[in-house]
């Protein structure tokens, strides 16, 4: 299987930044003292290119991105300080998406060990995220007539607000987001398929939700590619998730998704998404978790 990572990712931060940045390259370096990833199967992705970035969003919100011109309020809601360092990580995590997406095509599954940066709007940056990944991906694929129908499966424990306004309007790419209701953003926009759930809620009815959500997403979206936001922070040990799922339901979680776009025949490209436990260890045992359990779903040709 292939995953995509490039220590760009690993954004330089402030002293005491609440965002743990360091997960990246753990991560990474577990992969591959594993085994789970061999290193010719760990590529750096592109930058993502102003052309596949303006399928999601304004010209004017990414000039002003690109040449720091954001305001104070922009980027206190994005969370990251403006520098030429955050512009090309950002860049690049959506360009990990869309390679994750080619190489799913090819191999069944492939991984960003990024990504996932559901937060952000046609328009506008906020919680952390900067360029909208999962949108940009979905919209690259179909213009270059690899994909016709997508489906976005978010399982992150915060609602896809960003995703679903970019593509509220957009029959060809299906949006399912089942989240903390309680939780950021405090304002919910419109999935094509949303799921609420209360504060929490444990494995198993996070598993029954996810399931009878699954089943009516991937009827609803007759789609031919999936995109699969695994999130870490539905685990009960996050700090901002407001959920209570076990490492084993996260497995559960994990199968279930890519047990069902198999059965589907969808090939999955998979972004790692949002995770915030107070030790960082604890957020990478969830993403290498995933990572491990989506290559087992690799074509065995190709694994």
């Amino acid at each position: 299987m292939r995953a995509f990572y490039t220590d760009i990712f690993v954004l330089p931060l402030p002293e005491g930044h609440r965002f743990p940045m360091a997960k990246y390259r753990l991560l990474r370096e577990r992969l591959l003292e594993s085994g789970v990833i061999a290193p010719e199967r760990l590529c750096v992705p592109h930058a993502a290119t102003d052309a596949e970035l303006l399928r999601a969003h304004d010209a004017d919100y990414l000039r002003r991105v690109q040449n720091g011109e954001l305001s104070p309020q922009e980027i206190r809601r994005i969370g990251f300080p403006w520098t030429p360092s955050m512009v090309e990580r950002s860049r690049r995590s959506s360009g990990a998406t869309i390679e994750a997406c080619y190489a799913a095509l090819q191999d069944g599954v492939a991984v960003n060990l990024a990504g996932g940066t559901h937060h952000a709007f046609r328009d506008r940056g906020g919680g952390y995220c900067v360029f909208n990944d999962a949108a940009s991906a979905a919209r690259t694929l179909q213009a270059e007539g690899l994909a016709r129908r997508v489906v976005i499966i978010d399982c992150d424990v915060h609602q896809g607000d960003g995703t679903a306004a970019i593509l509220r309007d957009d029959p060809t790419v299906f949006t399912f987001s089942i989240h903390a209701e309680n939780n950021y953003p405090f304002h919910k926009e419109q999935s094509d398929l949303d799921i609420g759930l209360p504060d929490g809620t444990t494995d198993e009815a996070y598993l029954a939700a996810l399931e009878r959500g699954l089943s009516e997403a991937l009827r609803r979206a007759d789609a031919d590619l999936a995109i699969y936001l695994a999130g870490a922070d539905p685990y009960e040990k996050d700090q901002l998730g407001k959920l209570k799922i076990s490492l084993a339901g996260l497995a559960a979680r994990d199968h279930m998704v890519l047990r069902a776009c198999r059965t589907a025949g969808l090939p999955v490209a998979i972004a790692m998404a949002g995770g915030y436990a107070k030790r960082v260890e604890d957020i990478v045992d969830v993403h290498y978790q995933t990572v491990a359990i989506a290559a087992q779903y690799c074509r065995p040709e190709i694994s």
